[in-house]
């Protein structure tokens, strides 16, 4: 055998993936994988037989993973030890020196933003700018080996929302200053799609698609049901992409991009009082984006934030003037989208952490008690992510702290396999809703087996409304696909509903008429608190279609089959779900009901009513007084016949209704014409419908119908300047689509609640309320 060659002393040496052959780090350029960690190390060499560099070094790794950490991150576990001599000289350090053994976690979820995968090429560019940071000593499969930095912590010093030392912010700027004078020639060469030099709006756009393909496109099989739960769209990162505003051009450097508490080590040495370490994140562009990052993670109390700001453009003038250019404009835009980047990786380790809460202990006694503390405060901490992510995300409204417990809890369960999921669904069973007797298409196993699985839809089948979560499901055993909804335990709507939507379906189905309606399946209550109904899926086909919606206006079939369907459900025995309809006055009860509603509106919203001109509730009640219609017969009525409430189907029946919590008793002409509020209707249409509709009804249901359905239309126009206004001014069921299409035009909505109450219409009238749908 050839004698194995000598080892530089002071070598700096890295293991590579196809050879056990350890190369000079300085000669060979490798690269070592972030994944869990693969095999277990190699057993120690039988006695009498001579140990292999290879087999020291991996002998000196593995004593390392038995020791308890000495400071894990979301990423890596540290490990401090001290140099054997055995691989000593193959570190080229002395024996007893001490060294960081970083071992990728497997538990780590890909969450991050990486320009480059091998942080020992990063460390090496350091050396000539930075030379107290780390040094990469030999990195091999799963591991890598770095010179120790002798200190502590900053976060043991001064922790999260506390204030930072004067002395070391100057530090942490000069820090940040001195980085950008690492020299580009011996950074590793960059994505062949990174924007040019100088480009400030072009590298915050490609940060943002960047967090989209690397942080929340690999996890959102796993976890997009969840984000559609939360109100997080699909395409939230592509669209703030494409709102970053003109910035001011700054040359680019290298950046760390991970400056907090925990990667900022403090020394005994007056020289050189602060350290930074773990540069695996670091990348190369803007470096106002390396001090929107350090304000965010590391949490310094508001009162600090503007003394940092300041230290760092002081120490930036010194080294590179031009890199404070545009700062008190440029820098809310790296600050917004830090928030909403941090939204995924936030979401995601709460997540983990509820199901670390409730393994193996989490379900029974204390531990049971523990893993609930531990529930709400995940849901704390989402929450906290949500609000902060809300306006740069645009999101609309961020979940209460229930219905996030709700959604990360029914998460949970939809992960665990075989006893782990029966244990869980054991430990909180749902509760049965005795008004829905269990039905014999899905009986009580089947209901739990569609909670379990729930959680994890995907999000393509998890749709947001005003009022509800509705997931789609396919139960194992059951032959069609379910629906799961859940009403918002928020729901901010100022229209409230007057009926229980089992008792209406019921009521549909038990009657003998042709009204295409979902029907009830269950009833009933689940973990934490959260109740539930289970409704037939009424989309004919593969349950991942998408369901079609009129959202452009009906069909003529279409319109003939709505009618047909609206002159059916004045045969519907409304007594059995309101008693005490039928006493007419509709009209009357329905002018009361718009000006309460207008009364109770949140005192901004009623200012902005006041800045546009509409009348107050008082005013407003004069107002409709002066209109009348004449009785017509009552009837069970939908309430709600926007386009996104009907979907189509392939028969004579032609559209589903879906959706009945808004369903009250009154006048069906109210019915026919609020739904031409709601849905764009062209002239032919209307008429076709009007006309198709009277010779389908006695004339108790349709008398003076011509004369009477302009005041429905003008009291709908009037309500909606308000409900819209209200949704503008608070945000309320922004993410729904229906109300996303309101607001959009609510111009002309204003300009003609105007017009219709009389009042006087300035030309170009807006809102003019700063907030946009999303």
């Amino acid at each position: 055998m050839e004698p194995r060659p000598a080892w530089p002393p002071n070598a700096t040496l890295v293991m590579r993936t196809d050879t056990p052959v350890f190369t000079v780090c300085h000669t060979v350029l490798t690269s070592y994988p972030e994944r869990p960690v693969g095999a277990p190390p190699l057993p120690r060499p039988f006695r009498g037989e001579r140990a292999t560099p290879d087999d020291e070094l991996r002998a000196f790794v593995a004593r390392a993973r038995r020791l308890e950490s000495a400071g894990s991150g979301h990423h890596n576990h540290n490990h401090v030890l001290d140099v054997t001599e055995p691989v000593a000289e193959r570190l080229g350090r002395g024996p007893g020196t001490r060294v960081i053994v970083r071992i990728p976690r497997p538990d780590a979820l890909p969450v991050v933003i990486r320009t480059w995968r091998n942080e020992t090429h990063i460390l090496r560019a350091l050396k000539g700018t930075l030379p107290h940071a780390p040094e990469c000593l030999c990195a091999g499969d799963g591991f890598a080996i770095h010179s120790y930095v002798d200190g502590v912590p900053l976060s043991r010093l001064t922790g999260n929302g506390k204030p930072v030392d004067t002395l070391h912010v100057r530090e942490l700027a000069a820090l940040l200053a001195r980085t950008t004078r690492v020299r580009r020639r011996t950074l590793p060469p960059l994505p062949a799609f990174w924007p040019r030099d100088t480009d400030s709006q072009g590298f915050l756009r490609t940060l943002a698609h960047l967090a989209d393909r690397q942080i929340r496109q690999p996890n959102w099989p796993v976890f997009g049901g969840l984000f559609a739960a939360l109100g997080v769209p699909e395409d939230a990162l592509p669209r703030l992409a494409e709102r970053v505003p003109a910035m001011s051009r700054r040359p680019y450097s290298l950046l760390h991009t991970d400056l907090h508490r925990d990667n900022v080590i403090v020394t005994d040495d007056p020289g050189t009082p602060l350290v930074c370490v773990d540069w695996e994140l670091a990348t190369y562009g803007d470096p106002l984006h390396d001090l929107a990052t350090h304000l965010v993670r590391m949490r310094y109390p508001d009162h600090q934030r503007a003394e940092v700001v300041e230290e760092w453009a002081r120490a930036m003038r010194e080294v590179r003037p031009a890199a404070v250019a545009g700062l008190a404009r440029d820098l809310d835009h790296y600050l917004a989208f830090e928030r909403a980047q941090s939204v995924y990786p936030d979401v995601m380790r709460a997540a983990h952490d509820v199901r670390r809460a409730f393994g193996a202990n989490g379900t029974e006694g204390e531990g049971l008690d523990d893993a609930e503390r531990r529930l709400d405060a995940a849901a704390l901490r989402v929450q906290e992510a949500l609000e902060a992510a809300a306006e740069p995300l645009r999101l609309g409204n961020v979940p209460s702290r229930s219905e996030i417990s709700g959604a990360l809890f029914r998460w949970l369960l939809s992960r665990g396999e075989g006893e782990e999921r029966g244990r869980i669904a054991r430990a909180f069973p749902w509760q049965p809703d005795r008004r829905v007797p269990e039905h014999p298409e899905l009986p009580a196993w089947a209901v739990q087996a569609a909670l379990a699985e729930e959680g994890a839809a995907p999000a393509s089948r998890v749709f947001k409304g005003t009022g509800h979560l509705n997931t789609v499901v396919r139960v194992p055993g059951v032959g069609f696909p379910v629906v799961v909804r859940r009403k918002l335990p928020d729901d901010c709507r100022r229209e409230g509903g007057f009926l229980s939507e089992h008792s209406v379906l019921r009521a549909i189905a038990e009657a003998p008429v042709a009204v295409a309606a979902p029907r009830v399946l269950a009833l009933g209550t689940s973990y934490p608190g959260d109740p539930f109904a289970i409704h037939t899926y009424e989309v004919p086909g593969d349950p991942g279609r998408l369901p079609g919606h009129p959202v452009h206006g009906l069909l003529p079939h279409e319109a003939d089959g709505l009618v047909d369907q609206l002159c059916a459900l004045t045969r519907v025995k409304y007594e059995q779900v309101d008693p005490a309809a039928g006493e007419g006055r509709f009209h009357r009860w329905l002018c009361g009901h718009l000006v309460a509603l207008v009364e109770q509106l949140p005192e901004d919203s009623k200012q902005a009513a006041r800045h546009l001109g509409l009348p107050d509730a008082d005013r407003l009640h004069e107002m409709l007084a002066r209109h009348r219609v004449s009785e017509r017969r009552p009837a069970l009525l939908h309430g709600d016949l926007n386009p996104w409430n009907l979907v189509r189907r392939a028969d004579s029946l032609a559209l589903t209704i879906i959706d009945w919590e808004l369903a009250v008793v009154g006048d069906p002409l109210y019915e026919l014409v609020r739904h031409m509020h709601l849905t764009p209707t062209r002239p032919e249409i209307r008429d076709r419908m009007f006309r198709r509709w009277e010779s389908g009804l006695p004339d108790e249901y349709t008398r003076d119908w011509r004369r009477d359905w302009r005041v429905y239309r003008w009291l709908e126009i009037v309500r909606s300047a308000y409900v819209d206004l209200d949704r503008l001014v608070t945000g309320a069921g922004l993410d729904a689509p229906n109300v996303r299409r309101a607001v959009e035009s609510y111009a002309m909505t204003l300009a003609a609640a105007k017009g219709t109450l009389g009042l006087p219409v300035r030309p170009g009238e807006t809102p003019g309320l700063g907030r946009a749908p999303a």
